[in-house]
């Protein structure tokens, strides 16, 4: 019934995101240096440039004409993986259209981002994300980009072996909000994340560097190994 959905879903949308010719796409380029200002909001989950990883989500390298859900050794949602086998590519209209609702292109997606409504601030994204891939041809690879964490740990606490059975323990409280399926009821879902980048937001959290009155109260209680304890837990939770 899902894949049904989804793929109604997509063919719903077939005239209004399919592929464009090299002169729409040419207008629907936006600024690039814009762009990679305003990608600091999607940073937080997604990598981009010559060192980028998969951490909380996919890495966006050569993004452009990649098959939804294909990237090995990413964990990805029922629902994108559905997507997938239904033959969702990323054009750019497609990326367009997500970027705007995650939620309205693909339901059940574990990507809880809220979505950018303006027009020119998606081109712009999308021009600052056509850098980093190989289609169309005459784009050139951008330069190496720094990623900086936002919080510079010590050593030593990036390097504690967190206790799962300690971490479930711990969890409780957390799944009085976070939804331990990975669910998003409008508040953003945790499980599957990587322990070092689970780690950082707590302690982002900690140092009142990330501003939610609730989580850096939560954050403050824990020690560093009880906050690597959960990062282990809600890392390997099926």
């Amino acid at each position: 019934m899902m894949k049904r959905l989804i793929t109604t879903a997509l063919v719903a949308l077939a005239p209004l995101v399919g592929p464009a010719t090299a002169e729409e796409e040419a207008q629907l380029i936006g600024d690039a240096e814009r762009g990679a200002k305003l990608f600091a909001q999607c940073s937080g989950c997604h990598q981009i440039g010559p060192e980028a990883q998969n951490r909380i989500g996919p890495h966006l390298n050569g993004i452009f004409g990649r098959r939804a859900g294909s990237l090995e050794g990413f964990d990805y949602s029922r629902s994108m993986e559905r997507a997938s086998g239904d033959g969702l590519t990323w054009t750019y209209q497609y990326l367009d259209a997500y970027i705007e609702n995650p939620r309205v292109l693909l339901s059940g997606t574990r990507m809880s981002f809220r979505g950018i409504k303006n027009e020119q601030d998606r081109h712009d994204v999308l021009a600052y994300l056509r850098q980093f891939s190989a289609n169309p041809q005459d784009i050139p690879e951008a330069a190496p980009t720094a990623i900086a964490r936002e919080v510079d740990l010590p050593p030593d606490i990036l390097a504690i072996v967190g206790d799962v059975a300690y971490g479930e323990y711990l969890a409780s409280e957390c799944l009085t909000c976070h939804k331990r399926d990975g669910s998003d009821d409008g508040i953003p879902p945790i499980v599957k994340w990587p322990e070092e980048d689970f780690v950082i937001a707590m302690h982002a959290y900690k140092r009142k560097l990330r501003v939610h009155p609730v989580m850096q109260m939560m954050a403050g209680r824990l020690s560093d190994e009880e906050i690597a304890a959960l990062a282990a837990y809600f890392a390997t939770i099926e």
